[in-house]
C-alpha cells in the first residue's frame, strides 16, 4: 500500500569510531519537508507489531521487567509529575480544574465525606502526560498507517487509544544534559543532537538499549523556578530531529522530557513538532511531556547511578489520546 511516504531510505551512518563532540547549539540545521520524509521513511517501523496500539512498548518482555527490578538498589521513589497547575499563566494557557463537589455540611450520617473534581485539557505544556499512538498524525496518517480521520470521533479514537498501553515497567535512562555540558539548563531554543546524546552515555556510564525509557532532562522547571515562566511553544530546549535515527536504532520504548521532547521553535519547515511525528507515527514510541526531572537528577548524580526501575501508568480510559500521570523512577 502506498502511503505516501518515500520507500527508500538513506543508508544510516557507520556507528564505529569516536562520536563527534557535544554540541547543544540554538535550534540546529534546518531541515526540509523533503528531507523530513525521507527521515521518516528511515525510522518507520509498520507492521512490526500486533495488535500495532501498543506500538514500541511490544518491545517489553517479562524479561525486560526482570532486569529492570535489578537496577533497584536503595530503593529511593522518586515520582516526576509536576503539580495539578490550576493557575493560567505563558505555559498553562488551558488551566487544569479542581473544585470540591463535596464539603461534607450536609446532613448526612456520620462520617461526613468531602469530595472534589479534577479535570484538564492535559495535551499542552504544564500537565505531566503521556502521549498514546494517537495523538498525532502525519500526512493524514496514524501509526501502522490507518487514516485519522476515519479511525477518530467526537467519542474518541477507534485506534492506538491511551487504554490499549495498559501499564510499562522498563529500565529507564535518564540523559541529564545540562550536568553533561556543564550548565545550570538548557536555554530555550537549544537543540540536543545525536552527539550530546552518546556524550551523555559515556558521561553517565549508560547505555540506551532495546525497550528501554529515555527521559531528556534540558532543566526547564528549574530555570522556571529562577527565572519565571515563559511561553515553551514559542522556545524550548528539546531533540532535534537528527537525533532521532540513533533513539531508533537502539530499540527505545518511550522517549519523555521536562519539556515535550521537541526543540522550539522547529527546524523543520512547516512542522511544529517533528520528534512528536517521528517517535509517536513512524516509530510507535509513545511520549511522557512535562516531568519534573529535578529531583530524579540530584537522586542520580548522589548516587552516580543515571539507570533505574520505571513505572508508567496511564489512566485507562477508552477511546483517550492519552492521560494525565505519574511516572515512578525506583533507584
Amino acid at each position: 500500500m502506498d502511503m505516501g511516504f518515500p520507500t527508500d531510505a538513506p543508508t544510516p551512518p557507520p556507528t564505529g569510531g569516536p562520536p563527534p563532540p557535544p554540541t547543544g547549539d540554538r535550534n540546529g540545521p534546518a531541515v526540509s519537508r523533503e528531507e523530513f520524509d525521507a527521515l521518516f521513511a528511515r525510522v518507520r517501523t509498520w507492521g512490526r507489531w500486533a495488535p500495532a496500539d501498543r506500538g514500541a512498548w511490544n518491545r517489553v518482555t517479562a524479561d525486560h521487567v526482570r532486569r529492570a527490578t535489578a537496577l533497584v538498589r536503595t530503593g529511593t521513589v522518586v515520582p516526576m509529575a509536576r503539580p495539578w497547575d490550576t493557575e493560567p499563566g505563558p505555559d498553562n494557557t488551558r488551566p487544569a480544574l479542581h473544585y470540591m463537589s463535596d464539603l461534607g455540611d450536609v446532613e448526612a450520617p456520620e462520617p461526613a465525606a468531602h469530595k472534589d473534581f479534577i479535570g484538564a485539557d492535559y495535551h499542552g505544556k504544564a500537565v505531566s502526560h503521556l502521549d498514546a499512538l494517537s495523538h498525532m498524525a502525519y500526512r493524514g496518517r496514524f501509526y501502522g498507517g490507518g487514516t485519522a480521520r476515519d479511525l477518530v470521533g467526537a467519542a474518541g479514537t477507534r485506534f492506538g487509544e491511551v487504554a490499549a498501553l495498559g501499564p510499562l515497567v522498563t529500565k529507564g535512562v535518564l540523559l541529564d544534559l545540562p550536568a553533561v555540558l556543564g550548565r545550570t539548563w538548557l536555554e530555550p531554543g537549544q537543540a540536543v543532537h545525536a552527539a550530546d546524546i552518546v556524550a551523555a552515555e559515556r558521561t553517565h556510564g549508560v547505555t540506551i538499549g532495546e525497550g528501554d525509557a529515555v527521559l531528556l532532562r534540558v532543566g526547564r522547571f528549574l530555570r522556571r523556578r529562577e527565572l519565571g515562566a515563559w511561553d515553551p511553544d514559542a522556545s524550548c530546549a528539546g531533540l532535534h530531529v537528527d537525533a532521532v535515527p540513533l533513539l531508533a536504532e537502539r530499540g527505545i520504548a518511550l522517549l519523555g522530557s521536562d519539556g515535550d521532547s521537541d526543540v522550539r521553535p522547529s527546524p523543520v519547515e512547516g512542522l511544529h513538532s517533528p520528534v512528536h511525528t517521528l517517535a509517536i507515527a513512524a516509530m510507535g514510541v509513545p511520549l511522557l511531556d512535562n516531568l519534573d526531572l529535578e529531583e530524579l537528577s540530584a537522586a542520580a548524580a548522589g548516587t552516580g547511578r543515571y539507570e533505574f526501575l520505571l513505572l508508567v501508568a496511564p489512566l485507562n480510559i477508552p477511546g483517550g489520546t492519552g492521560s494525565p500521570v505519574n511516572p515512578v523512577a525506583v533507584l
